[in-house]
């Protein structure tokens, strides 16, 4: 039976996070997500590109570059007012031996400064499936030292179904120069993996489906499925939900947590859900099964 999380208990956790000097998410009464930079909402989006009366302190869409990273045929058919397609597999390399590795940092520097990015841009990515593609470009973001990132929350369809406007008209950006600080921090490779499973805080989460986990999985990793982040509609969960949901598999804020997935896809949409909630130390071992089920000295297990 899953067991729930009472107030008080959730007040405690806050005390303890307090007490060892992580962030906190949010009171017993209110209960927010930690980073809620990391995630906007379609009115946000709308104000930030054309204020509402009463609202034009707020900038006008200056700084602001709205990548739609689902397939071009959808972005043709329709899209945000003023958004770049970027195609959901630009940063993967499409040559590489490992599925789902990405470009080396040069090559992806080239193509975010020629969507517009650079410093300073507020970045806000959308797709239609979740956040499953959004998610993987706000991890990437972050892994490439770029502090102003977010994902569109509910997608394409919760900007339409807030009335958000859309076009058919292809954008064609200004380039700007991107520059990548990488943060390791946010980066695990299979090395780290092995060193991660003698950390007693440390937590290795599998985000792929049940099915997959079975057929063969990292043996110390527990299965947490990526879409159980998000509610029925398709928008992340509210913070208390997502605590609760984590907290059932004993994955809490003070533990060092990695996560992978298939081809390191969906593992992003879970760290996204963990920074939200203010997890401070979590990675993504991006390359994921599709590296470490096809080296013969890597353990493995099925159940």
């Amino acid at each position: 039976m899953k067991r729930r999380i009472s107030r008080r208990s959730f007040g405690a956790l806050t005390l303890g996070m307090a007490a060892a000097g992580l962030p906190v998410v949010g009171s017993a009464q209110a209960v927010q997500y930690a980073n809620p930079h990391l995630l906007m909402s379609p009115d946000a989006l709308m104000d930030a590109l054309a204020p509402k009366p009463g609202h034009e302190d707020l900038p006008q869409g200056v700084g602001i570059a709205v990548i739609d990273v689902r397939p071009r045929e959808d972005y043709d058919a329709g899209h945000i007012a003023g958004a770049v397609h970027l195609d959901p597999n630009a940063v993967v390399a499409p040559h590489s031996p490992i599925t789902g590795a990405l470009h080396a940092v040069p090559e992806i520097e080239k193509l975010l400064g020629s969507l517009g990015i650079n410093a300073s841009t507020l970045v806000v990515f959308y797709d239609d499936r979740g956040g499953f593609h959004a998610a993987r470009m706000l991890w990437l973001m972050e892994y490439l030292g770029h502090k102003n990132a977010a994902v569109l929350n509910g997608g394409y369809s919760g900007w339409t179904a807030q009335g958000g406007p859309t076009t058919s008209q292809w954008i064609k950006p200004t380039p700007r120069l991107f520059q990548a600080a990488l943060s390791p921090r946010r980066h695990a490779s299979a090395e780290d993996v092995l060193a991660h499973r003698s950390d007693p805080d440390g937590v290795l989460i599998d985000v792929r489906p049940t099915h997959m986990f079975e057929a063969g999985h990292i043996p110390w990793a527990i299965n947490i499925h990526w879409a159980d982040n998000l509610d029925a509609t398709g928008f992340f969960r509210p913070a208390e939900a997502l605590l609760e949901h984590f907290e059932h598999h004993r994955v809490t804020p003070e533990r060092n947590v990695v996560m992978h997935c298939e081809v390191g896809l969906a593992s992003s949409h879970s760290y996204v859900a963990l920074r939200l909630l203010g997890f401070p130390r979590v990675r993504v071992y991006h390359r994921s099964w599709a590296e470490w089920s096809t080296d013969p000295d890597l353990p493995k297990a099925i159940s």
